[in-house]
């Protein structure tokens, strides 16, 4: 089967050739196009190493808890996106690399001591030519959402021929062990999300003048910034920072803040213009500032779930910083993180009005539980 694969994707390689080409010349996709396809500048790693594999920036954050307890010498990073290279780069002794499309696999990868892939990067080729060269194969932070599952019972045989080639298995809740288990996952463990381990420090403390509220729009999508302030009423004293998912978005959503803010009579400016919170409303239009925004949050409203199709976003990370926190409805991608933070408030768009209004009254949200990383650790390399 591994042949037949290798010859669908090698055609289809082939076939993308031509849009492959055009991306490349994308601010998004400048530097991971020329790397992951045509193998610019992403040499194959050394060989005995510990080798993570994430897709993007928030997957390779939640690995920081990770390693930070290893010799960054043996740490062995591969990535999806752009964002994802860029976080993984901090590690200053760690070897970061783009992972190249499957068709290079078989003579990019290197011998190393294991392979620990992150939550759904279900690469068949990844694991298939890990195996063949005697590397441990582990995926960390497995989970299949309610969404994905249908589509997997679909094509039960193509994954039980991945998972055939995984040796363990961390699955983020009992309800993803099961799924995982009918698609033919073998030895696995229920350890719960890893980003309860993570701990979150600022990079940049922001002045908060005492007399505002601040109201932080994190992670939001596209029609997300419309649909949520169309059923907000903000308070003269309310500060608003707007942080888009996507930084490809930041224009789109400065043109309309932009008419927003004036359409209210309040000051708005853009963060990258000027490094301080002097506006009534603010786009975040710079990468790595989300946690700071939380640190000095009144009030933060997740977004990725007043949409269906995103499954929402990580509410530990406010509710480390005792923030009020109001999500949508549609967080079936982080039900595992929400068990895990009291106080945090669920609700449809069209009650979002109400709950805004009276959120005040509301309790701040906390984290429950916050793990020990070491345990898991020492199960994930020494099983």
């Amino acid at each position: 089967m591994s042949f037949f694969y290798y010859l669908l994707a090698t055609l289809l390689y082939l076939l993308a050739l031509p849009y492959l080409l055009y991306l490349r010349f994308k601010p998004k996709y400048k530097d991971s196009i020329p790397s992951r396809f045509f193998l610019k500048n992403n040499a194959s790693f050394k060989e005995d190493g510990i080798w993570f594999h994430a897709c993007s920036f928030g997957e390779v954050r939640s690995l920081k808890p990770f390693i930070e307890k290893m010799d960054l010498s043996e740490v062995r990073l591969s990535v999806i996106t752009q964002t994802g290279f860029h976080e993984a780069s901090l590690y200053p002794k760690a070897e970061v690399r783009y992972l190249p499309f499957e068709i290079f696999l078989p003579f990019w990868i290197s011998k190393q001591k294991i392979l620990i892939v992150m939550e759904a990067e279900l690469w068949p080729l990844l694991f298939v030519v890990a195996k063949a060269k005697g590397i441990k194969t582990v995926l960390l932070n497995a989970r299949i959402s309610d969404n994905s599952y249908a589509s997997y019972q679909r094509f039960s045989w193509f994954y039980r021929w991945i998972f055939s080639h995984i040796d363990l298995i961390f699955a983020q809740s009992p309800l993803d062990e099961q799924r995982l288990k009918s698609l033919g996952g073998q030895k696995i463990q229920v350890c719960g999300n890893i980003k309860a381990f993570t701990s979150y420090e600022v990079s940049h403390v922001y002045f908060k003048a005492v007399t505002k509220r601040i109201v932080v729009m994190a992670s939001t999508h596209e029609g997300e910034e419309a649909l949520i302030l169309s059923h907000l009423n903000l308070l003269p004293n309310d500060q608003l920072i707007v942080v888009p998912r996507h930084p490809e978005r930041f224009s789109k959503v400065d043109t309309f803040l932009e008419a927003y803010a004036k359409n209210l009579g309040r000051s708005y400016t853009r963060l990258s213009t000027q490094n301080r919170l002097d506006s009534d409303i603010i786009l975040c239009d710079k990468m790595g500032e989300l946690i700071n925004l939380y640190a000095i949050a009144d009030v933060v409203i997740l977004g990725g779930s007043f949409v269906e199709g995103v499954g929402g976003h990580n509410p530990l990370e406010p509710a480390f910083f005792g923030t009020k926190i109001i999500s949508g409805e549609f967080v079936f991608n982080q039900r595992v993180l929400f068990e895990l933070v009291e106080n945090s408030v669920t609700c449809k768009i069209e009650d979002l009005k109400d709950v805004f209004d009276s959120i005040d009254t509301y309790p701040k949200s906390t984290i429950v539980h916050h793990g020990d990383i070491a345990p898991l650790l020492e199960q994930i390399l020494g099983s």
